[in-house]
């Protein structure tokens, strides 16, 4: 606050002398507010075309990227940067990789040779790869599947969204079904019926949530304003959305219940702080709840720091604290003195009471038991609640996705982080050696992660023979607070250079100098625990290395070598979701929805399940979801397939077909288009012609087309029993698709297809000469469907041209 009060000083001494002042920032808008609520006048945002100009007795704010202000007395001008305002400059996070619209967070981890998969009108069965077979002159690609028997079946990749990986309740091979079988359409109805009486049941909460009266925050005050302009880093666009959305959903007067899901070190902790603030400045009282005491000492250091300016009393309550301690900060709560409390599981406890608790801040949810979670569920009724998570939880993923709990993702990796290299490989000494040597050389310092405390005493002794010149320490769970306090706080002030720990450090101390881990035994440790772990480093612009050793191979079970493999697997920036769906592949999804419905989601698969208790969901809520059985089929005779010749990988063009066919609208499509040309390429004419397809099966579902498929020469086009054509309608269609195949519209006079129109079936002659006159008719037709619908007239007529992005 100090800051902004002398900067504001500063300015109005400048406008009085009729200087001219720029003030160079990277978030003009929060200057500007912050400025205006210091009852600085005449301050406004220099937004280049329509601005105001730079004038006598004015500040502009603008978003300019320059090392440092200057004076220019010739002209009146003061020029100032946020060097001069903080004593820093903005660390800028350039261009990221942006979260791909097309990623949906229940996409499941690619297809390979031998899954087992759940296809919506036909089962579980085998997925054996692909093959191109031609039909009618048409090359095409399709996804083969092996049911029970002999039986098999073709699905063309635009229809990949009929196909789900089969994820089961125990991680074990299903049973593949028999084509021609009632057994798939009854157990569905039995499932739907199952899912349905959940859905009634998490709408409880929900609705009691909704109906509930709770505090809706005032909007952001200047101070808000100031603190956030204070952030030392460029926010990434994810990251200010989701602060923005907590900010929102604060200013409802109903309880927030929000999930903001980011990679370890992605800034979730700051819209964590945020939030805070904002419930601190209208009087309420803030308490973040974390799973270990290195973790919550760490975030009091972090909230802190950040609002070390502002009047607001932080607290930490774990057992680093004395008894007497804890007990002079219980009563603080009580009598409102204290504003925000950090603190494990104990904050949960019977004992404690706030005089007006505003806001619970949930880190890493998944780590606390159950009767805490019981414990947080009603507090979910009462108060605001944020859950911040790096590996999200399938219950998480359902509850986002059935509209009942929000979601915000951070994918925006920050400026300058470099993927960790991970090896996994078998227990060698002299691996672990030039490990540490390496490490040491460039002054930095390392985890080493053993997690039985009956042999770590020998492990560390061990390392230090091997590395005699290195200074170790020891934490683990068992030494005393002030021992463990001790050494943790030793090592972060690098008094040592090897940490040889439990995974106590699993969500522990940020520490960018900390760029190696070595995790002993990795086999023996959960897969989201490892990528945790492995989080632990390459917090800086460093290159981070990640160790997974192993004993006894010919001893590991084969859920341990998958575990292993994924994190070989996924070293990216941004794999939180794939480790969370990959770690559901090999343990299965067990009890997740309650033991009652374990036997539902074995019977149809994880995702076909989330499908149906989403689709519940909506239903109750007075909305109209469309099944997936539902979807519309468009099929039409023309080469739409991703050659080869263009994506080499078999798994990348699964993966992109599957993204194609999961597009759901044309925002995403575009976006999908655009990468396809920036990663592969001008996209020949058969990648061009299957997003058309895509787009024209947008525009299918807005007009009540439910399926476009090739039948003895001809293009038929079936309508849903709710949009059938009445006879006047059939008559307007007539007249415009003349008998003689010549259309006269706003487009000019066209030769199309012969058409011919019944109630619910509209066919078009066919020439596979000419494939573009069928997009064309197919063009035509949607724009009249969607003149008819509730669709704005003429939006489905543009649906099958080519994406701007592989125009050209």
């Amino acid at each position: 606050a100090g800051q902004f009060e002398l900067l504001a000083e500063g300015l109005s001494k400048w406008q009085h002398a009729r200087q001219r002042i720029v003030l160079a920032c990277s978030r003009p808008e929060q200057t500007v507010s912050a400025l205006q609520g210091r009852r600085l006048l005449n301050v406004h945002p220099l937004n280049g075309e329509g601005s105001p100009d730079i004038a006598p007795g004015r500040v502009s704010v603008g978003e300019l990227r320059l090392s440092g202000g200057f004076k220019l007395p010739s002209a009146d001008l003061v020029v100032l940067t946020e060097n001069e305002v903080y004593g820093w400059q903005k660390i800028r996070r350039g261009k990221s990789k942006k979260f791909r619209p097309g990623f949906s967070v229940t996409t499941l981890t690619d297809l390979e040779i031998g899954d087992h998969v759940v296809h919506v009108s036909h089962g579980i069965a085998k997925y054996t790869g692909t093959c191109r077979q031609t039909v009618g002159g048409i090359e095409r690609e399709y996804l083969t599947l092996q049911y029970a028997g002999e039986d098999r079946i073709y699905v063309p990749v635009t229809q990949m969204d009929r196909i789900q990986k089969y994820v089961g309740g125990d991680g074990k091979a299903p049973a593949i079904h028999a084509l021609q079988s009632a057994r798939w359409s009854q157990t569905k109805k039995r499932v739907r019926r199952s899912a349905a009486l959940l859905a009634r049941e998490l709408l409880k909460l929900y609705r009691a949530r909704e109906d509930g009266a709770g505090h809706a925050f005032s909007p952001d005050s200047p101070w808000l304003a100031e603190m956030e302009a204070s952030f030392r880093f460029e926010e990434t666009p994810d990251q200010y959305l989701a602060a923005q959305d907590v900010k929102a959903d604060m200013q409802r007067p109903t309880a927030m219940d929000r999930l903001i899901c980011g990679d370890v070190g992605f800034g979730k902790t700051e819209v964590a702080i945020r939030g805070a603030f904002k419930a601190v400045l209208d009087g309420k009282q803030v308490a973040v709840l974390v799973p270990t005491t290195v973790l919550a000492q760490q975030h009091v250091n972090t909230f802190r720091e950040r609002l070390g300016a502002y009047p607001v009393t932080i607290e930490v309550l774990s057992r680093f604290r004395s008894a007497p301690e804890q007990q002079r900060i219980v009563e603080g709560l009580k009598g409102g003195t204290v504003d925000i409390i950090i603190g494990t599981h104990r904050l949960l406890n019977s004992d404690m009471a706030f005089k007006d608790l505003g806001l619970v801040v949930i880190d890493e949810e998944q780590r606390f038991g159950v009767r805490q979670k019981e414990r947080l569920k009603h507090l979910r009724t009462t108060v605001d609640v944020l859950t911040l998570t790096a590996t999200p939880i399938p219950r998480t993923m359902h509850m986002a996705l059935s509209a009942i709990r929000d979601i915000s993702v951070i994918n925006d990796p920050p400026a300058g982080r470099l993927p960790i290299r991970t090896a996994v490989q078998e227990y060698d000494d002299e691996v672990v050696r030039q490990a540490v040597l390496r490490e040491l050389e460039r002054g930095g310092q390392v985890y080493y992660v053993h997690n039985r405390v009956r042999s770590i005493r020998h492990i560390a002794a061990h390392v230090q023979q091997l590395v005699p010149q290195a200074r170790i320490a020891v934490g683990h769970g068992q030494l005393e607070e002030d021992q463990l306090e001790h050494a943790m706080m030793a090592f972060y002030a690098h008094d040592f250079d090897v940490l040889v720990c439990t995974t106590i450090v699993e969500s522990g101390l940020d520490i960018p100098n900390v760029n190696t881990i070595i995790v002993d035994d990795a086999n023996r440790l959960g897969l989201a625990q490892l990528y945790q772990l492995r989080g632990r480093v390459g917090r800086s612009d460093r290159q981070a290395y990640a160790y997974l050793l192993y004993r006894y191979p010919d001893r590991m079970t084969p859920a341990a070598e998958a575990r292993l493999e994924a994190l070989a697997e996924f070293t990216e920036l941004g794999s939180g979701f794939k480790i969370a769906m990959r770690d559901l592949e090999i343990r299965g999804a067990g009890n997740l929805l309650g033991p009652e419905q374990s036997g539902h989601l074995e019977a149809v698969g994880l995702e076909m399940y989330l499908t149906m208790l989403g689709e519940a969901v909506r239903t109750l809520k007075g909305e109209e979801p469309v099944a997936v059985e539902d979807e519309p089929t468009v099929d039409l005779p023309v080469e739409a397939v991703i050659p080869g010749t263009y994506v080499p990988d078999e798994r990348q063009r699964i993966s992109l077909y599957r993204r194609l066919a999961a597009v759901k609208s044309i925002e995403e499509l575009e976006a999908v288009a655009e990468e396809l040309r920036d990663r592969f390429g001008a996209p020949p004419e058969p990648v061009v012609a299957l997003v058309r397809l895509v787009r024209l099966k947008l525009a299918c579902r807005e007009v009540g087309i439910e399926a476009i498929a090739p039948q003895a020469g001809k293009v038929v086009v079936r309508l849903r029993k709710t949009h059938r054509l009445s006879v006047r309608e059939r008559d307007q269609l007539a007249q415009i698709y003349r008998p003689s195949g010549v259309m006269r519209s706003d487009r000019g006079v066209r030769r199309l297809p012969r058409a011919t129109f019944e109630a619910l079936e509209i066919s078009f002659a066919y020439d596979p000469a000419t494939p573009e006159r069928t997009f064309e008719a197919m063009d035509d037709l949607t724009g009249v469907l969607a003149n008819r619908s509730t669709a704005p007239a003429g939006r489905a007529s543009q649906r099958t041209k080519t994406p701007a992005a592989l125009a050209g």
